[in-house]
Formats: structure tokens, C-alpha cells, sequence
């Protein structure tokens, strides 16, 4: 009885340790599973950044020279420039006007040297007085040496070209003080990036 009750011990606990094994293991698969996720990733998407330039080039079209001698009063020179936007769309553009000697031609804002800037949707013709083949407007007129904005030039967009004419003259009120005076204007376009925004 003994014996075999000994043995019926023996083989029950060793059925419990089996189970608890088996158990045991179920526990540890189940343990791994609970760490796994589902993911899904999109296809690379490429960012391409490129800078802007700011390029400008002016051109005298035709023949005719940006010299002038033996002006008097009543005197008025006209030659064309061709203005072209060369890099990207600008924030700001200007004419600056520089003389090489500071003289009552230059420095009399009423009697002294007037400038007079004209731009034309088409090329001008090439003559002693140009002539606009399309709508002409009237940059500004004033005293010579100044700086003008020419903010609503087409040259503010990239690959554009401003046709545009400028017209020296002396005003018939210069008086005798004007003899024997001469300067060396020069004409200087700048052009400015746009501001920086959000892309």
C-alpha cells in the first residue's frame, strides 16, 4: 500500500511540474507578443532647395554716345538703355546717379542739370530722338544727380527687360556762371533681393 501510494505520489507530482513547464512556456510566447507593433513607413520625399541670384545688366542700345560738348542752355541729350533682370525676381531696384566733379551743373537742384527717365513696353528706335514703338511712361524728372526707385520697372521680374531712355538737358534759366563747367555723370543700377517669407 505503501509502495503504491508512493508511486502515485510521484507520478502526480511529476504531472504538476509538467504542467507548470507547459504553462510556464505558454506564458513566456505570450510575454513576446505583447513587445510586437504593426508599423508602416512612407517612400523618402525629397526637399530641394535652391538659392536665388540677383543679376542685372544694362545695356546703350544703337549707336549714339553718352558724351555731350558745348551744351548750353536749352540743350537735351537723349540715349536709351536697355535694363535686364538677369537672376531671380528683385525686392528692390534703383537708379543711382553719381557725378565725378561737384559743380553748379550737379549741385543746382532748379538751374543745374536735369534728368529726365522714361521706360517703354518695346524697344526704342534708334535715333537722335528716340522713339518708344509702345507705351511710354515717365519714370521721373528732376535734378540730375539723385537716386530713383523704380520698384514698378518689369526688370523686378525675373527675365524681364525695362526699355528705357534718358534724357539730359540744361534749362534755359542757366546763366552765364554755367560757362566753361563739365562733369562726368555716372549711372548705376541696383538691385536688391526680395525679403525672405515663409516657403
Amino acid at each position: 500500500m505503501s509502495t503504491s501510494t508512493g508511486i502515485a505520489t510521484s507520478s502526480t507530482a511529476r504531472k504538476v511540474v509538467a504542467s507548470l513547464g507547459i504553462l510556464g512556456a505558454t506564458a513566456a510566447i505570450a510575454g513576446l507578443g505583447t513587445f510586437g507593433d504593426f508599423t508602416s513607413s512612407t517612400t523618402p520625399t525629397d526637399l530641394t532647395v535652391g538659392t536665388g541670384t540677383v543679376a542685372i545688366s544694362a545695356a546703350a542700345q544703337g549707336t549714339a554716345t553718352l558724351a555731350a560738348t558745348d551744351f548750353v542752355p536749352g540743350d537735351s541729350m537723349t540715349r536709351v538703355v536697355s535694363l535686364k533682370n538677369d537672376g531671380a525676381a528683385l525686392g528692390a531696384l534703383n537708379l543711382n546717379t553719381m557725378s565725378s566733379t561737384s559743380t553748379k551743373l550737379t549741385s543746382d537742384a532748379l538751374n543745374g542739370l536735369q534728368l529726365r527717365l522714361e521706360s517703354c513696353s518695346a524697344p526704342w528706335t534708334d535715333a537722335v530722338v528716340p522713339v518708344c514703338n509702345g507705351t511710354k511712361t515717365t519714370v521721373s524728372s528732376g535734378q540730375a544727380v539723385r537716386t530713383i526707385d523704380l520698384a514698378s520697372s518689369p526688370a523686378m521680374g525675373a527675365g524681364k527687360t525695362d526699355y528705357l531712355a534718358v534724357t539730359l538737358s540744361l534749362p534755359t534759366t542757366a546763366g552765364n556762371d554755367f560757362q566753361n563747367l563739365s562733369t562726368k555723370l555716372s549711372l548705376v543700377f541696383t538691385g536688391t533681393q526680395r525679403s525672405g517669407t515663409a516657403r
